[in-house]
């Protein structure tokens, strides 16, 4: 069988130029992301209408307080017993995968989000099917490049394309899903790049469109032209939703820090489940993606259109709380999404972002309305739209993708400049607090963020272990001038480690320092290391990022630095002259078209 596909690969090679197979691989992963899409959607659709099409309007319904906790119960043992791997936080781990694993992204990624998703969300899990759907593309994507045995730059054009085509497959939105790739995932293509991307957004919108009909995912009906007059109101909803994206962020994070504090997964579920189910069962419209409230609000024509928001609630013969009963699910649907993660369920926050941005923008405009003297009134449905775009601006710093993906979502092209005035405030609020997304903050701190700046990036994904020099000779600071010239005369090396019993390092051996006693046999035995080595300038560790390495040798000046492990066992040596060589050597390859 091996031997059979080096045939094909090698056909390929003589046959296909790799300009032309790219074009094909785009192809093929925009079919197979599109379909994942629609395979997730139906199985959520499916699964939710099972159980909740008999739910009484009316009042509360008591099930709300089950479904949630069986799904995410079965989502974790699904998890662990079956796929036996971590497949939260999709995109976070696809940025990790292109700046620590060559874009190398496991095999049972291709389906696994879609399974753990579909049941989480489908039984009510509050947190959406876009993440899981952009991992199960780029996942795709990667396991064709392995497949065919690429390098590592055509690879994570592979995996972009699989990101690219799974936003556009799955909300209809083609060119959301190209801005998406190259603004989220930070990956800085060449124009000779984009190219793959476009057949792959192209080809996932238009088998959507095929398979489900070219209707817009939230059907919107322009009523309310763009007015000068309302530009104030459009910059404080840009700010306000600039906040509670500060909100959203920084509560999620603190939250999920706690979960992971509790340390067992079962404790973590009980925990969890109770407080997802008990936010539900107060506040329905945290039921999984909440798509039914947007297309709500969206398109209500009144207050008595909006007040269907209160179905299947205790707040259901309360209409005047109606923005109270708002308000609560702003300030709940983050502690609603992590405790579904954290839980055991599995799902991103695009969808949570939309929910909470059409929510916000609503309350907003109501609230606007309602000021004393006001005598310029907003239209709600124009800002829940525009919320959407302010929320998924502020929570992924993506403005761009913000824009694009709310104006074709809704067909709302007519609101283009109030997006743009709505994103950007929104933008330029969060990052005043918060300079990374709430998908790279965590792997920022840890230096394993790939940028759009070409030199950072080069260096994220240039990894430790290319560039120590391991080392097998070793000398102990008993050894004697005698030991040393017998490695030296075995070794083209010019520096050497000196470590202890247990191999921790205590200081290094410079050739030149002992270059003038070499000859002198009458000291072999009267001569020992500690009395020529000499104290490193300083050492790096192997959980230093490339470019703590970099500035530790602008910092010393030195040409070679020891590396130790976190217990100060000595590992290896990096040279400055062999950094500088990967570095150029990836330089020129990311460059090259």
């Amino acid at each position: 069988m091996t031997e059979n596909w080096n045939r094909i690969i090698n056909w390929r090679t003589a046959h296909i130029k790799d300009r032309q197979f790219m074009l094909l691989l785009a192809f093929v992963i925009g079919v197979l992301t599109a379909l994942a899409g629609l395979l997730l959607k139906w199985l959520i659709h499916q699964i939710e209408y099972m159980l909740t099409n008999h739910f009484s309007i009316t009042g509360a319904n008591w099930l709300y307080l089950v479904y949630p906790v069986v799904g995410i119960l079965l989502t974790g043992l699904f998890v662990r017993h079956v796929v036996r791997d971590d497949i939260g936080h999709g995109i976070t781990k696809i940025l990790y995968a292109i700046a620590r694993k060559k874009s190398y992204i496991r095999t049972h990624n291709t389906w696994s989000s879609v399974v753990a998703s579909g049941i989480t969300i489908g039984f009510g899990g509050s947190v959406g099917a876009e993440a899981p759907i952009v991992l199960t593309g780029s996942a795709i994507g990667s396991n064709l490049g392995q497949l065919f045995r690429l390098d590592s730059k055509k690879m994570m054009l592979l995996v972009g394309c699989g990101a690219a085509g799974a936003v556009s497959g799955i909300f209809k939105a083609p060119i959301a899903g190209l801005v998406f790739t190259l603004e989220v995932l930070m990956i800085d293509f060449t124009l000779g790049s984009l190219l793959p991307l476009l057949v792959s957004c192209v080809t996932a919108a238009a088998v959507t469109f095929a398979i489900s009909g070219t209707d817009n995912l939230f059907e919107f009906h322009l009523t309310n032209a763009f007015a000068i007059s309302r530009v104030p109101a459009y910059i404080l909803l840009g700010i306000f939703c600039g906040l509670v994206s500060l909100y959203f962020t920084r509560v999620m994070n603190w939250l999920e820090d706690q979960f992971r504090r509790l340390g067992s997964p079962w404790k973590r579920f009980l925990v969890a489940s109770p407080i997802l189910s008990v936010l539900i069962f107060l506040f329905p419209s945290l039921y999984g993606e909440g798509y039914g409230m947007i297309r709500l609000l969206l398109n209500g024509q009144g207050q008595a259109d909006w007040n269907q928001v209160l179905e299947g609630s205790f707040f259901y013969a309360t209409p005047h709380l109606l923005l109270l009963y708002l308000a609560g699910i702003i300030v709940f649907k983050v502690f609603a999404t992590t405790a579904t993660n954290s839980g055991g369920g599995c799902g991103g926050t695009f969808a949570p972002s939309l929910f909470l941005g059409c929510v916000s923008g609503f309350l907003f405009a109501s609230l606007w309305n309602l000021l004393p003297g006001n005598t310029i009134i907003v239209p709600e449905n124009n800002f829940s739209l525009l919320g959407m775009a302010g929320l998924m601006s502020g929570v992924m710093h993506a403005p761009l993708t913000g824009i694009f993906l709310i104006a074709e979502l809704t067909g709302g092209y007519g609101l283009f400049l109030p997006l743009m005035i709505v994103a950007v405030c929104a933008y330029l609020t969060i990052i005043i607090f918060e300079p990374h997304s709430i998908y790279t903050m965590r792997l920022a701190r840890k230096g394993e963020l790939v940028t759009h700046n070409r030199d950072k990036a080069i260096l994220t994904l240039m990894s430790m272990d290319s560039v120590i020099e391991r080392y097998e000779e070793h000398l102990h600071p008993d050894d004697d001038l005698g030991e040393i010239v017998r490695q030296v005369a075995g070794s083209n090396r010019d520096v050497f480690p000196v470590v202890d019993e247990a191999g921790k390092l205590l200081g290094v051996l410079i050739l030149d320092r002992v270059r003038h006693v070499m000859f002198r046999t009458e000291l072999y035995h009267r001569l020992h290391v500690s009395d020529l080595m000499s104290q490193y300038a300083a050492r790096l560790t192997t959980n230093d990022s490339m470019d703590v390495v970099m500035s530790t040798f602008d910092r010393t000046q030195a040409w070679t630095l020891p590396v130790v492990d976190a217990d100060g066992i000595f590992m290896g040596f990096i040279r400055r002259s062999h950094v500088t060589a990967l570095y150029r050597t990836m330089m020129a390859d990311l460059s090259d078209e």
